[in-house]
Formats: structure tokens, C-alpha cells, sequence
């Protein structure tokens, strides 16, 4: 049992914390009186070969979905998908992207993917592209890359892409659901700025919401046709190239490897958010990051020096807002 010292030691700790999530909150105010900031992202969008009628509608609709996002969001945009040098077009943007060691990169698959159960492949209107290609195009990105491949047999993409400052976002669980996947048609609109998807209502759609928000648009879509489900998207974000599923974030355990990352960033930025620099985002995301690992050590911490290490670092977060 505490005694009364011990209990007054936690009560002080935890005014101290409420003072100063006030503080943070005061520092967050004034930016709405700022200009919006200039963002060091850009996204470079695939617009595969759709085959049928039917699905170059579906894909043209994703990338005008995309593009509106981006140039909302003042965000550099390239589109490639137009005739059989596609392939070398994606590489081409690829070199140009690993000339630049700053930002972030956003590629953006759209259409159909193949798994002959040996390799798979993203199909081009001409040469189709490997994921171990893809992979090798990809490698000299040092800037953080956030790879979306919502097709099928996308999840074979996964692996040979993951690693250090990589999301990777799939429309399928394996290579082997080769059916076509709607996670696409989904996923564009809510990470455009749906507020529907915005779980933790902070009026933006961070890729983890979105990838949420889709994949439950996926099960209701196979359920309300009645239909076993050809497609299970998967979210990776912690580099050890091994995805995880929509259904592990809405359970009562929070012991998930991914998601951590993919719920701080998002493409169309909020009111508020659009005024903090690059560099403040950075900060504070490190800030949250480091707060929520402290928090995983609470039980084993003594809470004198567990009070004592929040504050220290609610006040670096207070600096992070108070220096715009």
C-alpha cells in the first residue's frame, strides 16, 4: 500500500503533466495565424496497364483522386502511364528521386499485379516491372518512401521493398490473391482527406487511417455481396518486412509491431498541422515517438523518475510548437 508521501508525489506529477499539455496546447494556437509551410514531399504515381474498359475508368478515377490531393496540398506530383516506355520512365523518376537525400518520396501503384509462382510483377503498357526490379530502383531513395501497391498479388512487392524509412501499404496478404482488389478504389479517397477515416479526429487522414478505413470498406463490400474475400491488405512501417493486418488495430491489444509511423503522417494535411515546418513535423514526431516508448516502460519505472522523463520531454514538445 502507498503511503500519503508517495501519493502526494503522484498527485504533483500528475498536475505538473496536466500544466504542461496546456502549455502545449497554448503554443499550438497561435499557428493558425501562420502562412502554411512549404512541404519537401513529392509523389510519383504508376498508372499500370489496365486491360478491360471496365478498369481503365477505375484506375483514371484513382489517379484524378490522387492528383487532387496532391495539388490541394501544393505537393509535387508526376504521373507516368502512357505508352510502352513506362518501365522506363518509373526508373528514370527513381534515379531522379536518389539524387535528392532530403523530403519524402511517395510512389503510388495503381493497376494490376501477376504472380506466375515464381515471381511477381506490376503490369506496364509495355516491359512489366519485377518486384525485384522495383526493388533494385528503389534501393539508392534515401528519403523517407511511403510505397502504396493496392493491386493484386501486391503483397509480393512487400518484402524485397521494406526496410529503413519505408511504409509499404498492399491491397493483398500474399502474391497468390491474383483477383482484382477494390483496397484501391477505397484507399485514394480517404487518404485524399476523407474525414470519414479520421479515427482520431484531428481533421486529417494519416496512412494508417486510411488504410483502416479501406480495408473495412473492403470486408463490407464481400460481405454485402456475399462473397469469400480475394483480398487482405497488410501495412508495414517498422522495416522487418513482415505486414500486418487491419483487423490486429481495431483489438483491444496494442502490442502491433507496425502502424507507429503510418499514423503520423498523412498526404492532405489539416488546417493547423499545414502550418508547422518540415523540421517542427519531424521534431514533434519524434517527440510523440519517444513519449509513447516511455509510456510502454511505465510499469517498470519508479514514478518519480517516470514524471520526471515526460516532463522533460512535454517540454521539448512545448519548445517544438513555440518556435514558429
Amino acid at each position: 500500500m502507498r503511503n500519503d508521501e508517495t501519493l502526494m508525489t503522484n498527485d504533483e506529477g500528475m498536475w505538473k503533466l496536466v500544466g504542461l499539455c496546456l502549455l502545449v496546447f497554448v503554443f499550438m494556437m497561435p499557428l493558425g495565424l501562420a502562412n502554411a509551410a512549404q512541404r519537401d514531399v513529392e509523389v510519383l504515381i504508376v498508372s499500370g496497364a489496365p486491360g478491360d474498359d471496365e478498369y481503365t475508368e477505375k484506375f483514371e478515377k484513382q489517379v484524378t483522386t490522387w492528383k487532387a490531393a496532391c495539388e490541394k496540398s501544393g505537393i509535387a506530383v508526376q504521373v507516368i502511364g502512357k505508352d510502352k516506355h513506362d518501365a522506363e520512365a518509373l526508373e528514370d523518376a527513381l534515379k531522379k528521386a536518389a539524387t535528392k537525400p532530403t523530403g519524402q518520396m511517395w510512389l503510388v501503384l495503381i493497376g494490376h499485379g501477376t504472380f506466375d509462382n515464381r515471381e511477381v510483377k506490376f503490369n506496364l503498357r509495355g516491359p512489366d516491372v519485377s518486384a525485384k526490379q522495383l526493388a533494385a530502383w528503389c534501393q539508392p531513395v534515401q528519403r523517407e518512401m511511403i510505397i502504396i501497391g493496392g493491386g493484386s498479388s501486391s503483397a509480393g512487392f512487400l518484402q524485397p521493398l521494406a526496410g529503413k524509412n519505408r511504409i509499404i501499404v498492399t491491397g493483398t496478404k500474399s502474391a497468390d490473391e491474383i483477383y482484382y482488389t477494390r483496397f484501391g478504389e477505397f484507399f485514394a479517397p480517404a487518404i485524399a482527406g476523407d474525414l470519414t477515416a479520421d479515427l482520431d479526429k484531428d481533421k486529417q487522414v494519416s496512412i494508417l487511417e486510411a488504410f483502416r478505413h479501406a480495408s473495412k470498406l473492403v470486408a463490407e463490400f464481400y460481405e454485402k455481396e456475399e462473397r469469400i474475400s480475394t483480398e487482405h491488405a497488410l501495412i508495414e512501417d517498422n522495416g522487418d518486412g513482415v505486414g500486418t493486418r487491419a483487423e490486429l488495430f481495431s483489438g483491444e491489444t496494442k502490442e502491433f509491431k507496425d502502424g507507429k509511423r503510418a499514423s503520423q503522417i498523412s498526404l492532405v494535411l489539416s488546417e493547423e498541422e499545414m502550418k508547422l515546418s518540415d523540421a517542427q513535423r519531424q521534431k514533434r514526431d519524434e517527440m510523440e515517438r519517444k513519449l509513447e516508448t516511455l509510456k510502454a516502460k511505465r510499469p517498470e519505472m519508479k514514478e518519480e523518475l517516470y514524471y520526471s522523463q515526460i516532463e522533460a520531454l512535454l517540454r521539448q514538445l512545448a519548445a517544438v510548437y513555440g518556435s514558429n
